[in-house]
């Protein structure tokens, strides 16, 4: 929504700039509807259905086993190990600051793989954060990523600006979007929306076709799920579930408190909203509020069966239906935009709150203390996030930009998505529009043969990773890769280390790092400057600068 980002689009006027007050008046209205919309259906969801949300069953059965005196024992060690790679990445971090007096200075600028590739993105920026995250990452993600870099800024980018001044004109810059910028922003959307697309359906049919199988099932036992009524006592079920159905049944939250709920916070919000964006109008957010519930049920349903939030693809279409609704005239880009961040954060709630549930269950733990918990921890969200949110907004102000160490890719992407919901594609530079249309499609024909090959379809790369590299560089997928390499050696010389301790060191070097970057952003703000700007450059400028000092 700000200005920085909108310089980078086609529409500079609509924006609206970080405040920290706004953002979080925004959050406190928003962000405890999804909570409300889905504690009626806990039940239905959980005991009558049985979805297994894999997260939620992966984190209850790692709960329970630290519950176990070997678990408990391994647990110490996971917490040592976090620690030690904790501090050596707090420190490497510490350390790289030093070099990075100005711009595209110190380690996070070396030119590991050479200059020239250095221009088109290809280097290992010794960065802690994206090391752990691909020690995390399956390793199919880490290759997708690293594939989509080097079909981008490896074959198709130098082959586009080979025809500035036929495509596009010449001298438009690197950020613009009627030049090469163009191609880059609106081929990343078309795969992720054409990835998105493929799975929200794939998705919305699986949790229709599950969910008719579940209520045909009921009628044929002459009981259909109903929230308030208590389950029929099954022989089948062994007495640690009984046990547990027990009690998850026995702290009642009332449905009438979830609705009433609902009802005064989406009245609160309704009345709220139109002062923090004034283009978006009452109607339309009494038009989410009345969507949101049956969406967020679909999502928290589609989760339980595949693991898989679709809250971005749900904010995708609120900024489509909205944005368009709205209309160029009527602010329709900052009034999409806003609509997004509501609906994402209802949809994206709603379903980790019934992962959290599904983890309750199987822990044995109270659900009204569960719900009680994510009040307090939503509130708490509402506050901190913005806050640091803000510390890096102040202490960063190339925040945003493609060049910068923290690009926020997503920024300019989603701008840009309700730029076309709005305008159209009048404004794409010449065959770009082609090329989102072939990206799309392939992005769909990719999935398909994913799904058609079964179980040999884990070896197909996936498009939405693949996206991401098109917009900012393959910078961060070599540091991935590097990760995705340390844990294969690891696990060739020692697996079952490697299952026991690669989560705690991937976590260490990833908050070590990142926390890191809190004190950085406090120097930054007080105005201490790093001392030494460590720099590489090519040939040609070497000579130049020894012709300078020799005269």
């Amino acid at each position: 929504m700000s200005e920085e980002i909108a310089n980078q689009s086609t529409d500079t006027s609509d924006f609206k700039d970080p405040s920290l007050g706004w953002i979080i008046a925004f959050l406190f209205v928003v962000s405890f509807l999804g909570l409300f919309s889905v504690v009626p259906l806990r039940k239905i969801m959980i005991i009558d259905f049985k979805l297994t949300y894999p997260s939620g069953t992966a984190t209850a059965h790692l709960i329970n086993s630290f519950h176990t005196p070997q678990g408990a024992k391994l647990a110490k060690k996971q917490v040592k190990m976090l620690g030690k790679f904790f501090s050596m990445s707090f420190l490497w971090g510490f350390f790289q600051w030093f070099y990075t007096a100005t711009d595209q200075c110190g380690f996070q600028a070396f030119p590991s793989l050479g200059l020239k590739a250095y221009e088109n993105r290809f280097y290992f920026d010794f960065s802690a954060i994206y090391v752990g995250v691909g020690m995390i990452c399956p390793y199919i993600i880490n290759i997708s990523v690293l594939l989509g870099g080097i079909l981008s800024w490896g074959i198709m980018w130098p082959l586009i600006k080979t025809n500035e001044g036929h495509w596009y004109e010449k001298g438009l810059g690197e950020g613009n979007l009627h030049g090469i910028q163009g191609y880059r922003v609106f081929i990343a959307i078309a795969l992720i929306l054409g990835d998105g697309l493929y799975n929200f359906v794939k998705v919305i049919t699986h949790t229709l076709w599950g969910l008719y199988h579940q209520i045909q099932e009921r009628k044929r036992e002459n009981v259909l799920p109903v929230a308030d009524q208590d389950s029929p006592s099954s022989p089948e079920l062994s007495y640690d579930d009984r046990r547990r159905t027990q009690l998850f049944l026995k702290d009642q939250i009332p449905t009438w408190f979830a609705v009433a709920g609902y009802v005064a916070i989406a009245a609160i919000s309704t009345a709220t909203l139109p002062h923090i964006f004034h283009q978006l109008k009452w109607y339309y957010i009494i038009v989410i509020y009345l969507v949101a519930p049956t969406l967020a049920f679909c999502n928290a349903y589609g989760c339980g069966l595949t693991d898989w939030s679709l809250a971005s693809t749900y904010g995708k279409l609120a900024i489509f239906t909205i944005g368009a609704w709205a209309g160029a005239t009527r602010g329709g880009v900052l009034a999409g935009l806003a609509a997004c961040g509501v609906m994402m954060n209802i949809v994206s709630t709603a379903s980790d709150l019934m992962q959290d549930f599904k983890t309750g269950y199987l822990t044995l733990a109270s659900p009204r203390s569960m719900f009680v918990s994510q009040i307090i921890g939503t509130t708490m969200g509402c506050v901190i996030s913005p806050s640091v949110f803000w510390i890096f907004y102040k202490a960063f102000p190339d925040l945003g930009k493609s060049t910068s160490e923290y690009p926020a890719p997503y920024a300019i992407i989603y701008r840009n998505m309700a730029i076309l919901g709005v305008q159209g594609f009048g404004s794409l530079p010449k065959n770009c529009l082609l090329l989102c249309y072939i990206f799309f499609a392939a992005a769909v024909i990719i999935n398909l043969f994913k799904d058609f090959l079964g179980k040999k379809g884990k070896f197909v790369p996936l498009p939405m990773a693949m996206a991401i590299p098109f917009y900012i560089g393959p910078y961060f997928a070599i540091d991935m890769c590097v990760g995705s390499l340390i844990l294969y050696v690891w696990e060739r010389i020692n697996k079952a280390k490697a299952d026991a301790f690669a989560p705690a060191v991937a976590s260490g070097l990833i908050c070590g790092d990142g926390i890191w970057t809190l004190p950085a952003s406090i120097l930054a703000l007080a105005g201490v400057k790093p001392p030494i700007c460590m720099k590489f450059l090519s040939r040609a400028t070497n000579v130049k600068v020894d012709t300078f000092l020799g005269n």
